[in-house]
């Protein structure tokens, strides 16, 4: 069937395969990675939502004979609000893309659109890791997007002195220097997460951190793999060597980690990399609005001429504590 015989309502349905193919193909890098924790908010329910945590002491004490047991303490931890946006796009379907049988253009346009709502979401929230050492920063829609977290200081994600809700400890979970990734700066980010990782009480956990973050800088990639994937012939010169990292980390590469707030590369963003617990994340994704087309019935914008569809999305970001993530901006600062 040709496009210029082609029914509005049959080239919905052409529309809707054309896009959904567009959004499968997309790689949601930052949101399947497990630094991610995803909230789906109920319709009706109000553009806001509050995230908390509650810590529960780390050691259980001493009962005596026929003494009562000591209660547990629970100390609320920091809490932040999230608020929903919404993103769109519209394309539009031209009477002469229809009548004149351009198929490229329209599968184009329709594939193409099936990618940008689930893009920009990445983007978002491969931000509050760019931009995780300020505590805010401006998008590409020229707004103030805040990247702090719950904290009552308003302090960034990676800072130097975070403070805890019960106790008067601080803790640092910014790497010392911000070296790339090598040997040595994994084992001190490793040493970051021994000494330098605390509940609101004030106590050390031993919080498993599972995930190795990096951009996808070759380099920085290579060496990441070379750690993780390396292995001794045990026949070889150098047998019965053990490589202690095999295993030990998932190695998560995010793409959108290394662009600026329109989206463009920037060697300033390149070396970043980092150590996350994905059990004890709390960078949340509220999703009010997943992504989808919008018919021209739905727009109601159906003309004579152009057909127009529209793309739309509505979620929510933040991060309420900086205790599961270690980062290190690899640029050598202080």
């Amino acid at each position: 069937m040709e496009l210029n015989t082609v029914t509005l309502g049959d080239f919905v349905k052409l529309a809707d395969v054309l896009w959904e193919k567009g959004f499968q193909s997309i790689d949601q890098s930052m949101r399947n990675s497990g630094l991610v924790k995803v909230v789906n908010i109920p319709a009706n329910t109000g553009n806001t939502r509050e995230f908390s945590e509650i810590d529960l002491q780390e050691y259980a004490k001493l009962k005596t004979e026929s003494d009562q047991a000591e209660r547990a303490q629970v100390q609320q931890g920091w809490t932040k609000t999230m608020t929903q946006k919404r993103v769109a796009l519209d394309i539009g379907i031209s009477y002469e893309m229809r009548t004149m049988n351009k198929y490229p253009e329209v599968v184009s346009k329709l594939t193409g659109s099936g990618r940008t709502v689930g893009n920009r979401m990445d983007l978002d929230l491969s931000h509050r890791i760019t931009f995780a050492a300020s505590t805010s920063y401006t998008n590409m829609d020229g707004k103030t997007v805040t990247t702090t977290t719950g904290e009552s200081t308003a302090t960034a994600l990676a800072d130097s002195t975070h403070d805890l809700r019960g106790s008067a400890t601080t803790y640092r979970n910014i790497l010392a220097n911000n070296p790339r990734l090598s040997k040595g700066a994994l084992e001190g980010m490793e040493r970051l997460i021994v000494e330098e990782t605390y509940n609101q009480f004030g106590e050390q956990m031993q919080m498993p951190f599972d995930i190795l973050f990096t951009t996808n800088d070759s380099n920085t990639v290579n060496t990441a793999r070379e750690y993780l994937q390396s292995t001794a012939d045990v026949g070889g010169a150098n047998s019965g060597v053990v490589n202690v990292y095999a295993s030990k980390y998932r190695h998560v590469v995010l793409p959108r980690l290394m662009l600026d707030a329109n989206g463009a590369s920037s060697s300033s963003y390149r070396y970043y990399w980092g150590l996350a617990s994905s059990v004890y994340s709390s960078l949340y994704l509220g999703i009010w609005e997943e992504p989808r087309l919008l018919n021209p019935i739905e727009l109601g914008k159906e003309s004579d001429e152009d057909w127009d569809f529209g793309v739309r999305g509505g979620y929510g970001i933040v991060t309420v504590s900086a205790a599961w993530i270690k980062i290190s901006k690899g640029d050598g600062t202080e």
